[in-house]
């Protein structure tokens, strides 16, 4: 792997390491991403993850909807594997800054009197699309 390519993986994982708060999970976001899904031994391997934190940060992020799956149809004899899906970047991102927007409202109003808080003046942050959608 080129040196631009590794410091440009590691800054976009880095990336999305502060926005899921997770190493793990954005090693797996990344990897599903690149992939267009995969099973879990697949994700093992190409994570380098231990199978138990691949495993229990899955259920996580399916939880969180960060993640959907789909069963697989299996002849052999066992479980049918899931073939995990990540959700879209835009998706993450929209629901990131939704999440921001809210801290950062929370913050501005920190410093204001009830008075002040329940005016309509009170700061509104809102990041909105090139489009200008919130």
């Amino acid at each position: 792997m080129g040196k631009d390519r590794m410091h440009s993986t590691k800054s976009l994982e880095s990336l999305i390491q502060d926005i899921l708060k997770s190493r793990a999970q954005s090693r797996i976001y990344l990897f599903l991403l690149r992939k267009n899904g995969a099973k879990a031994q697949d994700i093992i391997k190409g994570t380098h993850l231990h199978p138990s934190t691949v495993r229990e940060t899955l259920v996580k992020m399916y939880d969180k909807k960060l993640i959907f799956r789909k069963k697989q149809k299996n002849d052999n004899i066992g479980k049918n594997p899931y073939t995990y899906f990540p959700l879209p970047p835009v998706k993450l991102l929209k629901r990131y800054t939704a999440e921001l927007e809210l801290r950062l409202n929370y913050l501005a109003t920190l410093s204001m009197t009830k008075n002040e808080k329940e005016s309509t003046s009170v700061v509104q942050i809102n990041i909105i699309d090139r489009e200008g959608n919130p």
